[in-house]
């Protein structure tokens, strides 16, 4: 079941360079399904599944492994733990959040100077990066040094839940669902050979995708990721992206790409045709691994199908469950018809 696997790959650690877990996980469902697997120098896991129709190369499937996180740049005399952020995340909110820190997943909390200590002015304002910490507990540093290290990765909680009208509440469902939904494609019957590619890296500049297209060089490629929705209350409906619920989010261009004309309309029919729920970025932001691939070589035409997340790159991200489903039966349709030469 789709939900299963999602969640599954949510509950995994793997922020940007620390991808280890997540890939083990996918290579272990790959080769079962029979994939020829391989992980390149960057730790991307490139997996070609045979298809009925022989088409090496030609199209690829994309989608990134990492999530936002921390990472420890300092241990400070009295055992706190002073980090940077791995991804955009925003500070706002960080405050008091549970993380876990390192393989040994160490439990954690991040700490901020008592409220009755700030000044007027400091209430007003958004504590700085500088100034938050993270408390595990430690009676001093050398007890913390023995937990952790500087370089070391933090990731937050891995509670999730089920909640409202099919919601799920969820760490990295951007971008967990596009892994979920390719890894379940590969073990099924495919028309034509295809390659999967799960990157590294996309939250600290499409690092990993470029590595990626540049050796499988495909004709044709479709990104699945997560996109922020921003579509909360207080968001003025000309800047609001998408809405969870809705179906798949089929975007014409973002802060990166400018799609393929050609794949964006087929994706957009496919969705018609077979009564798909879609939509489209009503505002555009944001970007995905299409960058580095479109930009490869002599040029890779490149779609997407992405979910619409509400408060992407938290601790507490939500999408719609009736999404992902919708977005692994387009996803299947354009493997189809890239077979039948449709594209």
């Amino acid at each position: 079941m789709l939900l299963d696997t999602v969640k599954t790959l949510c509950a995994l650690s793997g922020p940007s360079s620390f991808e280890g877990p997540v890939r083990d996980y996918l290579r272990s469902r790959a080769e079962a399904a029979g994939a020829e697997v391989r992980t390149d120098g960057m730790g991307n896991l490139i997996c070609v599944k045979k298809g009925a129709k022989s088409a090496p190369g030609k199209l690829m499937l994309c989608a990134h492994m990492d999530e936002v996180g921390l990472i420890v740049k300092r241990i400070t005399d009295e055992g706190y733990l002073k980090f940077g952020c791995l991804g955009g995340v925003d500070r706002r909110v960080l405050i008091g959040k549970p993380v876990f820190v390192g393989e040994k997943r160490i439990p954690g909390v991040i700490g901020l100077k008592a409220i009755h200590l700030t000044s007027p002015e400091e209430r007003k304002k958004v504590p700085k990066l500088e100034e938050l910490y993270i408390d595990i507990g430690a009676k001093d540093g050398e007890d913390a040094r023995q937990l952790t290290y500087p370089g070391d990765f933090v990731v937050f909680s891995d509670t999730m839940a089920e909640f409202g009208q099919g919601m799920l509440k969820a760490k990295a469902i951007d971008d967990r669902i596009g892994c979920a939904v390719m890894i379940e494609l590969l073990e099924e019957e495919l028309p034509m050979d295809v390659t999967f590619a799960f990157t590294v890296q996309e939250e600290v500049g499409t690092r990993g995708a470029f590595g990626a297209a540049f050796s499988v060089t495909p004709e044709l490629a479709l990104i699945l990721e997560g996109t922020t929705a921003a579509d909360s209350p207080t968001t003025d409906a000309h800047r609001r992206v998408c809405r969870p619920g809705m179906g798949p989010v089929i975007p014409y261009m973002d802060g990166g790409t400018i799609y393929d004309r050609g794949v964006f309309e087929l994706l957009r029919d496919l969705a018609g045709e077979n009564r798909i729920p879609w939509q489209t970025k009503e505002y555009v932001s944001g970007g995905t691994d299409a960058k580095a691939v479109q930009r490869t070589k002599d040029g890779i035409r490149v779609g997407a199908v992405s979910a619409a997340v509400r408060y992407l790159h938290s601790p507490s991200s939500v999408a719609a469950v009736r999404d992902f489903d919708h977005i692994k039966a387009l996803a299947r349709l354009f493997i189809r018809s890239a077979a039948e030469g449709r594209i």
